[in-house]
């Protein structure tokens, strides 16, 4: 029989145990015992087990004592306590002393067996289960494709990606990841054609899903009208999965309420986060502000100076007068951000707050120009895992601990785009002054290949800032990023798996909006 896991169990009454050892055995456990805790401790300073159960009452040393000297030697050995006291003290002196579970005596066949699994073989279950379950999701997601899905089922079939990239993170022995992937390819391809029969649909309709204009009307303003101190995030570049990241660590302070938005085209700073902040159109803030897109240079910093300006102005235009006047913070340098942690119960008494946080699309830039980086983070899981790891540590989750530590306030955190791992070039041909920018293009004489990329003649048919009368945009589909014949080959390899935005893909364009509500 097939060894399922190697067992040790420490009972000074060993022998009325013998059932329970024999029935494990039949079961596929090896089982070693001892009856007190030096000989424990022996053994497992010179055997490898996989699992202890262990007697909380022995004579001599104790489980307790036992249980650290076990740690001590093997601090990732789980170890069951196993006890006839059922008091809260001891119950809890045991699981600060690292504990992994504990049994109540008289322990039956089917907990002691449900332990073992969970520990031994949680890992090999699970995994059945979510190979098994996915290729269910896998086909449920390929008819969906086939049946015309809309707005809002896009939404959730982005969902379900997202919650699978997740799960397969967890069970890389799978060898799902290929499949995984090509089908998140397969749904890029459906879903750019579905923004490139509907979008400008969306532009002239009331009937659309929220866009980034909407965001502040529809999402924003609802909540200052309760009386609460309304703080405002906006995580440039953050996408879905990464935002489920920092969701998980949320969980224990705040309540969390998530919707959905789409960003306007290009998913870019420029022109999505301004759309968000003026709930105006590109071509509308280029009518009505035309210092902000006078140069060609598409300069996401300059570009953005005007955010404040722009909120209030849409603000007024709904008849709403904040006291005092809102408040809004870019949040560029650590430092900068740390001293806004330290102050940010400062603003509890404004009626609004809008902080914008620039780190994560940082990272996704950083990541494209450091090979450090590219190998700290080489793909989608550690991409992943690395913005876990900076939000774990950064004065963002700072201020959100402490902000969920005050009765009457709400967060609300959204993104103006996300980012899509760029893995195919496209060839574009254009002039000098054409953007450099390897998801979008605005200038003269554009040209690529309609398969990669959407061809905009007409600016306004897209309410995108004209510039000039000749000129065009070409927005990239799927996973393409573009690239010019000279030296085509060098720059092809220079940026092939990198991180931009930009373009058409359901990770730069379906974007949540999160209320965070403190639970205290």
């Amino acid at each position: 029989m097939l060894n399922k896991g190697k067992i040790l169990w420490v009972d000074d009454e060993i022998e009325l145990l013998r059932p329970h050892i024999l029935f494990l055995k039949e079961k596929g456990y090896a089982v070693e015992t001892a009856t007190n805790g030096e000989d424990a401790v022996d053994l497992v300073s010179t055997k490898t087990f996989d699992l202890v159960f262990l007697d909380e009452m022995m004579s001599g040393m104790g489980g307790l004592r036992t249980l650290s000297e076990i740690k001590n030697i093997r601090p990732e050995l789980p170890v069951i306590m196993v006890t006839k006291s059922e008091d809260e003290g001891l119950m809890e002196n045991a699981i600060g002393s690292k504990i992994n579970d504990y049994l109540t005596k008289p322990v039956n066949p089917s907990q002691i067996l449900l332990a073992c699994k969970k520990f031994l073989e949680g890992k090999k279950i699970t995994g059945e289960h979510v190979s098994r379950d996915y290729i269910k999701e896998f086909n449920e997601i390929s008819v969906s494709l086939l049946s015309n899905p809309d707005a809002n089922d896009w939404i959730e079939i982005y969902n379900k990606l997202v919650g699978w990239s997740s799960d397969l993170d967890q069970h890389p022995e799978l060898g799902l990841k290929d499949t995984f992937h090509d089908q998140f390819r397969s749904c890029n391809v459906e879903f750019s054609k579905f923004i490139e029969k509907n979008y400008r649909h969306w532009l002239e309709s009331s009937d659309r899903p929220p866009l980034s204009v909407d965001v502040v009307e529809r999402f924003l303003i609802p909540e200052l009208q309760d009386g609460k101190s309304v703080f405002f995030f906006v995580i440039d570049c953050l996408r879905l999965d990464q935002w489920l990241g920092m969701e998980v660590i949320l969980r224990d302070f705040y309540n969390i309420k998530k919707q959905f938005y789409y960003s306007i085209l290009p998913t870019a700073t420029p022109y999505s986060r301004n759309a968000i902040f003026s709930g105006a159109w590109p071509n509308d803030i280029e009518r009505r502000f035309p210092e902000i897109w006078e140069q060609w240079e598409d300069d996401d910093h300059s570009r953005n100076k005007n955010e404040l300006q722009f909120l209030l102005n849409l603000l007024g235009r709904r008849k709403i007068n904040l006291k005092p006047e809102p408040k809004y913070i870019k949040i560029i340098d650590p430092e900068f951000g740390k001293n806004i942690e330290q102050n940010i119960l400062s603003f509890t008494h404004n009626k609004l707050t809008s902080i914008v946080f620039n780190f994560v699309d940082m990272l996704a830039h950083g990541r494209s120009d450091s090979q450090l980086l590219k190998e700290i983070a080489p793909d989608e899981s550690a991409y992943r895992s690395l913005t876990q790891s900076w939000f774990t540590h950064s004065s963002l989750l700072s201020m959100f601990r402490t902000l969920a530590t005050q009765k009457n306030i709400k967060v609300i955190v959204t993104t103006d785009h996300g980012s899509i791992r760029c893995m195919r070039g496209a060839k574009v041909i254009a002039d000098r002054e054409a953007a450099t920018n390897l998801r979008y293009k605005f200038g003269r004489n554009l040209k690529v290949d309609d398969k990669h990329a959407i061809f905009i003649k007409n600016p306004n048919d897209y309410r995108l800032p004209n510039r000039g009368v000749t000129v065009n945009y070409i927005i990239a589909k799927e996973d393409y990023y573009f690239v010019y014949p000279t030296d085509y080959h060098k720059y092809l390899a220079q940026y092939r798996d990198s991180f931009q935005h930009g373009g058409i893909s359901l990770e730069e364009m379906i974007l949540p909006v999160i209320v965070l509500e403190p639970k205290l």
